[in-house]
């Protein structure tokens, strides 16, 4: 057995030497500091084998591996292996230790060698970072995403203040040229109060007094604009191809407009010409208080049947059930232009298996834009036609007849009344156009010379305006 003593100033340069000397696997017998140094003794791996007893199984002692690591500053205890007989009492000279069960040897950590510093380290370029190229590519197209979205809100603002400039340019030209334009022909400015005054548009006044002949007379340009507005409205010759022709009609519009008192009288007009056998009446409105019931009883004074469906797999039914009949009048819920059901009642009467034929009831009283609303509301896929109602409690009439003219509407009828069927008659377009400008001197006298540029310049601004035939 070769048992070699090492010493050093610390246990890590101790171990270093153990290490050199016997190698990675040297046991170690002893660690202990001896007059101001470290002394350790060890013994090559190889003499342990051959000394251990093959029959006795212990476990190995530590070998230099436990310590080539840092420093433990905790005790570490290990068993020493059985020594052989023969080199016992050798072992315990040199290790005072060895008859103990358990030794403690504290191992001191070995420190890598520092490498000195070169010039070949001190001047090594550093490594170069690597670059995500996937978190680069996301990053430019949020930066491109952010400088796009910045660019249409700004696009956005430039555009609407051109247009606010566009339209205050416009407003300032056509003041300016309805000023010269009165000053040149006083009598335009006279008949554009009449129209105004009869409840007609500013836009579609100002389209017919710019197209208005010129002439000094101020009666003569009236009669030209009654002619035009005449040949414009769109009426029916007579009610017989109505009526013979027959099919499925159903009355449609805003509530309180007048559409079950409008169907009673159509009913009426219908009984009268072919007889009960030959018509339906058919409901909708189960959601107005006594809407069913009022035109249940128009329906058993005139001995016609009333069917009353709730949805459009009913109305279906009640369509094919009723084929054989001359002419079906469907009375439907009325509600607001606004209210998202006008939809859903369109589609129903669309898509209900027949060629159903909607009018429109127009409410003479109802301001123009509101009638503008209705029709853009119930338009739906087309308008077979309308009838103009309460007609007696209107004050004018020129803003219904505005509308029906610039929407191109076929108007049927005019209901000036309750009485069935009285109070129903054919449209006629002098009569309507003449109602129209009657009483208007009043009316007339509410619009100065001041307000009149001010509303051309608006009408102006407004494209709106259909095609209106000047003959």
């Amino acid at each position: 057995m070769n048992v070699k003593k090492f010493t050093a100033a610390t246990s890590r340069d101790a171990l270093r030497k153990v290490r050199e000397a016997l190698g990675p696997d040297a046991v170690i017998l002893s660690n202990r500091p001896v007059d101001g140094v470290v002394e350790i003794l060890a013994l090559d791996n190889d003499d342990v084998a051959s000394l251990a007893s093959p029959a006795i199984e212990e476990p190995q002692a530590p070998s230099f591996a436990a310590f080539d690591n840092d420093f433990d500053p905790e005790p570490v205890f290990t068993r020493a292996p059985a020594p052989a007989p023969r080199a016992a009492a050798a072992q315990a000279k040199l290790d005072p230790f060895a008859g103990q069960p358990y030794v403690e040897r504290r191992a001191a950590p070995v420190a890598e060698p520092e490498v000195p510093p070169t010039y070949v380290n001190r001047r090594a370029p550093a490594p170069e970072a690597t670059v995500d190229m996937a978190a680069m590519t996301q990053m430019m197209s949020a930066a491109i995403a952010q400088a796009k979205e910045s660019a249409a809100v700004e696009m956005s603002g430039m555009m609407n203040e051109i247009r606010a400039m566009r339209g205050l340019m416009e407003t300032q030209l056509a003041e300016l040229s309805w000023n010269a334009t009165a000053q040149r022909e006083p009598q335009k400015a006279a008949v554009l109060r009449e129209l105004l005054a009869a409840g007609f548009s500013a836009t579609l006044a100002r389209y017919l007094i710019d197209k208005m002949p010129v002439t000094k007379d101020a009666a003569e340009a009236l009669r030209w604009i009654k002619t035009v507005l005449a040949r414009n409205l769109t009426t029916i010759a007579n009610e017989d191809d109505l009526l013979n022709r027959g099919g499925v009609f159903a009355l449609v519009g805003p509530t309180g407009v007048g559409k079950t008192t409008t169907t009673a009288k159509l009913a009426a007009r219908c009984v009268m010409r072919h007889g009960p056998d030959k018509l339906a009446l058919i409901t909708t409105d189960a959601y107005r208080i006594g809407g069913h019931e009022q035109l249940r009883i128009y329906g058993k004074i005139l001995g016609v049947m009333v069917h009353s469906v709730k949805d459009e797999a009913d109305l279906r039914i009640a369509l094919k059930e009723l084929k054989n009949k001359h002419t079906v009048l469907i009375d439907t819920i009325g509600m607001s232009q606004r209210d998202q059901m006008v939809t859903e009642q369109v589609a129903m009467l669309s898509e209900s298996g027949a060629d159903v034929k909607r009018l429109l009831c127009l409410n003479a009283t109802s301001t123009n834009e509101t009638l503008n609303e209705v029709v853009r509301a119930y338009q739906g896929s087309g308008l077979a036609g309308c009838i103009m109602t309460k007609l007696d409690e209107a004050a004018s009439i020129g803003n219904v007849l505005d509308v029906v003219i610039r929407q191109k509407l076929n108007l049927h009828y005019i209901s000036n009344g309750q009485r069935v069927p009285e109070d129903l008659h054919l449209a006629d377009r002098a009569m309507l156009i003449d109602r129209a400008f009657r009483n208007t001197k009043n009316s007339a006298a509410q619009f100065g010379d001041a307000d009149l540029p001010l509303m051309m310049a608006a009408a102006a601004a407004d494209r709106s305006l259909r095609e209106v035939h000047l003959g």
